[in-house]
């Protein structure tokens, strides 16, 4: 494993629990984002991975919204977190670099604000990676921050992390997924927090 994921890999074991019990309100107050995973889930025909899940709201909210989904996270303590809080959602350790699932065989791939710690020249090779999991025609939502400017935040949600972070362009962002085998089908903006955000939904072609 490299070092950068190890740094988030052990950021997020650190601060599990109070991310955990701060990022579910904040969910519950974004019905635009919900929108977008509504859209998704109406969209997708076929099993789905919510890749760096976190604490598994996500994940849970897709299942409510019936698709049979799966919860992926680099971090033991937050998928430990997630299996607490969501029991009847399924969850595993893993990396979006290494994905464990047989080409083609997914539906549907969400990554939730989740690419936020990936050096930028690795994101080919992790769209790569996402397109060798979905079928044809499967379906891809992709949430990240706005910008163009590498953090490296010495404390989060009360404890010290070690883990860089990085805003993107959402146009480069749309330009990788093309050159990764991906139709984007739809691109939203949002302001209103520290960094504005992005929502680009993709096609596997």
């Amino acid at each position: 494993m490299t070092s950068h994921l190890d740094a988030t890999r052990e950021s997020y074991d650190t601060v599990a629990e109070d991310y955990a019990a701060r990022i579910r309100p904040l969910f519950h107050q974004e019905p635009i984002s919900r929108a977008m995973l509504a859209a998704f889930a109406e969209q997708v025909r076929g099993p789905v991975v919510d890749v760096g899940c976190g604490p598994g709201h996500v994940t849970a909210h897709l299942a409510s919204l019936g698709l049979d989904v799966t919860g992926v996270d680099l971090s033991p303590k937050m998928v430990e977190v997630a299996r607490r809080q969501h029991p009847d959602q399924r969850f595993s350790v893993g990396s979006m670099t290494a994905l464990d699932f047989p080409d083609g065989e997914l539906g549907g791939l969400v990554a939730w604000w989740s690419i936020f710690h990936l050096p930028p020249e690795e994101l080919p090779a992790v769209f790569a990676e996402f397109r060798r999991t979905l079928a044809p025609g499967g379906r891809l939502l992709l949430g990240f921050h706005v910008g163009d400017e590498r953090l490296s935040p010495e404390t989060a949600y009360g404890h010290p992390v070690t883990y860089d972070a990085y805003l993107l362009d959402p146009g480069r962002v749309a330009d990788l997924l093309g050159q990764a085998g991906f139709e984007v089908t739809a691109r939203l903006t949002m302001e209103g927090r520290k960094w504005p955000q992005s929502c680009l939904s993709g096609r596997a072609v």
